[in-house]
Formats: structure tokens, C-alpha cells, sequence
């Protein structure tokens, strides 16, 4: 028999729109001789629909668009994501439609409640094995976390199952894939039985699935990798005992995954609700700079708008290199001087700011400016605001509220500024984008003579190695000073990552690239007394 596996990039609530993904897919599959297509987790709703999944009525169109695709598996078996409501309570389903109707259900097992994922909130656990038979094979049928644990594969296995089919929403993070990898040769390990893994693709908010579905024979080898980060459909062959090898998709590098990330999660974003463009505020420094280029690279330099705000304190490079790139890039740029704003903002506060030296309220008053004059564009022409505040900047607050953290979509929000420098030199190596200058340069947010980012912070890679042991490791401070990095550097961060949670609440939503982001499972009370090891 022929297996096809179609990797889709799903809507989530879009119905009619996922129904015509899978019709589509079950066509091309049919053409390519397959008797059975293998869809992702949740495909008919997209993954995940969070409190959708509280409502009564979703269900109900859930079940209705299934019923209109059953119509379509007539001389193909269509395995199918969907929730479904029994009796009052809800599961994480796949329905098996064969000859015209649905032929059976599984129900997830295995709910995750930890990191992006909250399905104890809505489902409840199944367990009971499921298979099915096409052209006399006995197929299983296990859902994305069940091949986590040990069970349900050799539950599947002890049902006469001679192959597992596994439907999933896995989000991406830098080297997921070698831990699918691992994780799926424990099951195929633990049940014998040779595994289809087929996974989600596209951005979901700040979630990002990167696909790279593939198949793993009995002896743990990788016989067919689908490429990552696009739509694919893919039939590999399977003689109800070994599948033959299908082909293989090159790898891709650390920069060059997290890099397609971002694109893939900018373009769902923005085009998924339907803004017709971006803009963002170009500063002649590296975090605007490669926002600009992947924004480009997402969307079309059509729809890519970059505006220049100097002040008295912008450099001339800055203009220079911000003129070269967007020239470089063919986007429609604009230069907005701010010196008459920001003098009119002072004399209107003089009255109140008497005896008072000037500080940070003044370089705040630029940012803000600037941030004003960019949601105004958004108004006026519809596009959405990338705003380009990395990581390392979120997590000390070295950010302005309604200033540069202005706007509806973050896309460097998990990329530490170490990565930033490297995810730059990557893309030049594509084609010429970023000018060198900008790489180069030492960074400065340029909101008062002669400064840089040091002045403020220990070096990145102090800061950033600090942020991911306190943030995504856990570590306590005294550890991390045991690590090597001084009590003084580990003391400043840590509070500052603790001080600065209100401003994180209210930043924009960005592609989520590590195992911890500031996001969905980042979930710090604002107001806390607590200091670890009360450093």
C-alpha cells in the first residue's frame, strides 16, 4: 500500500478552509496512488484553538465539516484531527474515514499541560487503542504527546497494529527535531513497530510548527524526512511489514531553522489576519535592521513599509546604513525627523520638570515620539507595527512602554542579541542585506551623546547567558554565580528580569524559538516579594 502524509499549514477556526487544505491533499494523494492519507493533529480546526474549545457550536461545525469530507474518502482512508464532544466530554480526537463515513476514533491519551500546552483544560484522556485495516494491513493510530511516553505505542502494537500513524501539532524550538527524533526510537523501540510522523506546519500567534514530517522504519532510521517550515505531501510505500525509503530533506543549520522561523511565523501572523503590510521604525542598528530583512523575506518588500525618526541624537551612519539597506531591499522607506516633536513635548513639561536635570524621562520622550508616529501610520494605512526589541532587551526592560515596544508583533522577542549577530551574518550570506557597518558597529539605542548599550548593561554575552540560565534553566543566582559570572553582573540581572514582568505583560505577542519564551509559558506574577536565594 501507498501512505501519504500531508503537511499542512491549518487556520485555526477556518473551517471551510482546512476542509479544502484536506480535500486537496486527499486528491494529490490519490493521484500518487496512496490508499491512505495521514493528516496532522487538530487539522479540520487547526491547532490550537484554546477556549474555542469551550464552546458547544465549535464542536458541532467541527463534526459537520468532518461529515463533508467524508464524502471524499471513497476509495482512500482519511485519518483526521478533530475535537469531539461525547456525552458531555471533550477529546482531542482523530476520526478514520473510509468507504464514505467515519470508521472509528482515537482519543489522545497523553495531554500536556506544561510549557505552550494547557489541554487539561480542555480535554479528557483517553487510552483505548485504535486500528484500522486497509488492504488487509492493520494500521494504529496514536496523537502527538501519547508517542511521548511509553503505552500507547505498544498498545497500538498489541492490537495487531503492523505500523503507527501519529497525528501532530508539535511547535518548533531550536533542535526539536533531534528530539522528535530520540523520542519517536523509544516507541519504535518499545512496540517494534515502524512509525509515520506527521506534523503541523505555520505560524499560530507566537507558536510556530515547523512540519518536518517523517517516517521511521523498525530498526530506528530515518527512511523519509519532508522538508521544514512549508506545505508538503509525501507517499512513501509500505508492504504491511517494512515501508520503503522515501526521500530524504537536507537538513538545515541552527540559524538557518530559527531564521525560516521567523519568516514562516511573521507571514501566518500577518497574513492570517489579514493586515495589508508592515511597518517598523529603522534605526540604523542591527535589531531593526534584520526585522527589516526578515519582514522582506516574509511578506514581499511591497508590503514592507520602513520609517527613519532621527533626533539630534541619531548618527549620520545610522541614516547612511538605514538609506544603503532599504535600497538594498527596494522597500518604500520614509524619514520623519522628531526634533520638532521632542522640543514641543519639553517646553509643554518644562513648567513641572523645573530643577530637574534632564534623564531617562527625556529618552523615553524619543521613543515614545516615535512609537506615536508609527501607530499613526498604522491607523491611517492599516499595516500592523513590527516592533524589534530582542530577548536580552525584554527580559531587563531595556525597552520603552508605548515607545519602541509599540505596536502588534515582536518578532525577535526570543532571539538573544548574541543570536541576533549571528542570525544577521546568516542572512548575508544568502544575498547582501544588512550593511556590514550595522554589524559591526557597537550598539546604542542613541537617545543621548555617545551611547551605548554598555553604559546600561553587562556585555551580551554576559547578559544573555545569565538571562537563559535564570529564565529558561531555573537556575537559582547562586548558581549561576558558581558558573562563573560575578555575584555584581548576576545580581543586576536577575532583578532586573524580576522588576521589569508589568512592561513584558504589556509587549506584543513574538515567534517563539526556545523552550521558554516570554509567553504563553512565561507565567510570573507581577507583583512578588520573592528573590531567589534572597541575593
Amino acid at each position: 500500500m501507498k501512505i501519504a502524509i500531508a503537511q499542512l499549514n491549518c487556520v485555526v477556526g477556518d473551517l471551510p478552509g482546512n476542509l479544502q487544505k484536506i480535500r486537496v491533499a486527499a486528491k494529490a494523494a490519490k493521484e500518487k496512488g496512496a490508499t491512505v492519507l495521514l493528516t496532522p493533529e487538530l487539522s479540520l480546526t487547526g491547532y490550537p484553538p484554546e477556549d474555542l474549545l469551550l464552546r458547544e457550536d465549535f464542536y458541532t461545525a467541527s463534526e459537520a465539516a468532518l461529515q463533508e469530507l467524508a464524502g471524499d474518502a471513497d476509495d482512500i482512508a482519511l485519518i483526521v484531527g478533530l475535537p469531539r464532544l461525547v456525552d458531555g466530554k471533550r477529546y482531542n480526537a482523530a476520526a478514520v474515514l473510509q468507504e464514505g463515513k467515519v470508521a472509528g476514533w482515537y482519543y489522545k491519551w497523553r495531554l500536556p499541560n506544561y510549557d505552550v500546552f494547557d489541554e487539561e483544560r480542555y480535554f479528557e484522556p483517553g487510552g483505548e487503542p485504535f486500528v484500522f485495516e486497509v488492504d488487509g494491513v492493520k494500521l494504529g493510530v496514536n496523537i502527538c504527546e501519547d508517542v511521548w511516553f511509553e503505552g500507547s505505542a505498544a498498545r497500538a502494537a498489541q492490537a495487531g497494529a503492523k505500523a503507527l500513524l501519529v497525528l501532530n501539532a508539535s511547535p518548533y524550538h531550536m533542535d526539536k527535531q533531534a528530539v522528535r527524533y530520540n523520542v519517536v526510537r523509544a516507541r519504535v523501540e518499545e512496540s517494534r513497530l515502524p512509525v509515520v510522523f506527521a506534523n503541523l506546519v505555520g505560524g499560530q500567534d507566537e507558536l510556530v510548527f515547523d512540519g518536518a514530517s517523517f517516517v521511521m522504519n523498525s530498526v530506528q532510521q530515518i527512511i523519509c524526512q519532508l522538508p521544514a517550515f512549508e506545505e508538503a505531501l509525501e507517499v512513501i510505500e509500505f508492504d504491511g511489514r517494512k515501508f520503503v525509503a522515501g526521500p530524504l530533506a537536507d537538513p538545515l543549520s541552527l540559524e538557518a531553522s530559527v531564521y525560516k522561523a521567523l519568516c514562516l511565523g511573521v507571514h501566518d501572523y500577518v497574513t492570517k489576519n489579514g493586515f495589508p503590510g508592515v511597518l517598523l521604525g529603522l534605526s540604523g542598528g542591527i535589531d531593526s535592521a534584520l526585522t527589516l530583512a526578515i519582514a522582506v523575506d516574509a511578506l514581499g518588500a511591497d508590503k514592507v513599509h520602513a520609517v527613519m525618526m532621527p533626533s539630534a541624537y541619531t548618527a549620520s551612519m545610522s541614516i547612511e546604513d538605514s538609506r544603503e539597506m532599504v535600497n538594498t531591499l527596494g522597500v518604500r522607506y520614509s524619514e520623519i525627523p522628531i526634533g520638532g516633536a521632542f522640543d514641543a513635548f519639553k517646553a509643554a513639561l518644562a513648567p513641572e520638570f523645573i530643577g530637574r536635570a534632564e534623564d531617562t524621562t527625556e529618552e523615553n520622550l524619543q521613543a515614545r515620539i516615535r512609537g506615536t508616529l508609527l501607530m499613526a501610520l498604522s491607523n491611517k494605512f492599516g499595516s500592523i507595527v513590527l516592533t524589534t526589541a530582542n530577548k536580552s532587551e525584554t527580559a531587563v526592560g531595556y525597552s520603552t512602554l508605548y515607545g519602541d515596544m509599540a505596536g502588534g508583533f515582536c518578532v525577535l522577542k526570543d532571539i538573544f542579541k548574541t543570536l541576533v549577530y549571528r542570525l544577521a551574518r546568516y542572512r548575508n550570506s544568502v544575498s547582501p542585506a544588512i550593511p556590514e557597518r550595522i554589524i559591526v558597529r557597537p550598539p546604542s539605542a542613541e537617545l543621548r551623546p555617545d551611547q551605548t548599550d554598555q553604559d546600561s548593561l553587562p556585555p551580551y554575552e554576559v547578559l544573555d547567558a545569565i538571562v537563559e540560565a535564570f529564565m529558561e534553566d531555573d537556575k537559582s543566582p547562586m548558581e549561576i554565580v558558581s558558573m562563573g559570572y560575578t555575584p555584581q553582573d548576576v545580581r543586576r540581572v536577575t532583578r532586573l528580569v524580576k522588576h521589569n514582568e508589568y512592561k513584558r505583560r504589556q509587549a506584543p505577542i513574538g515567534v517563539r524559538i526556545t523552550e521558554r519564551g516570554f509567553g504563553k509559558d512565561w507565567r510570573y506574577p507581577i507583583t512578588s516579594k520573592y528573590l531567589p536565594d534572597s541575593f
